[in-house]
C-alpha cells in the first residue's frame, strides 16, 4: 500500500503542489519601485552623459540665450515702431484738422471777397449819373437761378446831399412766355413800400411757374401817382 502511494506521487497523476513566496506583497511592491527608480536614474544619467559627450547641452544653452536676446531686440523694435506709428497718427490727425481749418478759412475769404466786390460795385453805382433831384433806379439786376426761381436786385438813389426822405413804392414786373404763350407776373402782394433818404437796395427771390421763360424784368419807382424812374433788364 505504501509502495502504491509512493508510485502515485512519482507519476503524472500525483497531486499538484503550489510554491508560495514567504515575502509579503507590500515588500514586493517596494522592491519593484526601488528597482524601477534605479533603472530610471541610470537611464537619465546615461542621457545626460551622452548629451555632454556630444556637446549638445552647451549649444542648446547658447541658442536659448541668443533666442532670448533676439526676442528682446524684436520687442524693442516693436515698441519703437508702435511709438512711430502713434506719432504718425497724431501728426496725420493734426494735419487733417489744419487742412479742414484752412479750407474753411479759404471759403470764408472767398465769401468775403465776393461780398467786397458786390459792395464795391454797389458804391460805384451810387455815384450820381445825373443832376436830377428825384429818386431814380441806379441799377437793376436779375438772374434765373433755376427753372422755377428768379433772383432780382434793385438799387434806388437820390443823388442829392441832404435829400428829404423819399416815400413811395417799387413795382416789379416779369414778362416772358409760359408754354409758348405770352406771360406776365408781378411781385406777390403787389408793389413794395419804398422809404429812404440817400439810397436803398432791395432784393428778393421770385418763384416762377413751370415751363416759364423769362425775357425781361421791369422796375418802377412810384411816388404818389407819379412814376419817378423806370428801368428794364433783359435776360
Amino acid at each position: 500500500m505504501k509502495l502504491r502511494l509512493f508510485r502515485r506521487r512519482l507519476t503524472i497523476s500525483s497531486p499538484r503542489m503550489s510554491v508560495r513566496s514567504a515575502l509579503p506583497w507590500p515588500l514586493r511592491w517596494i522592491a519593484f519601485a526601488i528597482v524601477l527608480g534605479f533603472s530610471a536614474a541610470i537611464a537619465l544619467w546615461a542621457f545626460e552623459f551622452g548629451k555632454g559627450i556630444a556637446g549638445l547641452d552647451g549649444k542648446a544653452h547658447e541658442e536659448l540665450v541668443s533666442l532670448r536676446e533676439e526676442v528682446a531686440s524684436l520687442h524693442a523694435d516693436r515698441e519703437k515702431a508702435q511709438s512711430v506709428a502713434n506719432t504718425s497718427g497724431s501728426l496725420l490727425t493734426a494735419e487733417k484738422a489744419v487742412q479742414e481749418k484752412m479750407a474753411s478759412q479759404i471759403k470764408q475769404l472767398e465769401s468775403d471777397n465776393r461780398s467786397l466786390r458786390d459792395d464795391l460795385g454797389f458804391f460805384q453805382k451810387l455815384l450820381p449819373a445825373s443832376t436830377t433831384e428825384s429818386a431814380s433806379i441806379r441799377s437793376l439786376q436779375a438772374e434765373v437761378v433755376s427753372e422755377t426761381q428768379l433772383k432780382w436786385q434793385v438799387l434806388v438813389i437820390q443823388p442829392v446831399k441832404g435829400a428829404t426822405t423819399f416815400n413811395g413804392k417799387l413795382e416789379l414786373t416779369v414778362s416772358g412766355t409760359q408754354a409758348g404763350k405770352p406771360w406776365v407776373m408781378s411781385l406777390p402782394g403787389g408793389a413794395q413800400l419804398l422809404q429812404f433818404k440817400q439810397f436803398r437796395r432791395i432784393e428778393g427771390m421770385l418763384d416762377l411757374p413751370a415751363l416759364t421763360v423769362v425775357k425781361t424784368v421791369t422796375a418802377k419807382v412810384i411816388e404818389g401817382t407819379a412814376v419817378r424812374s423806370v428801368q428794364t433788364f433783359k435776360l
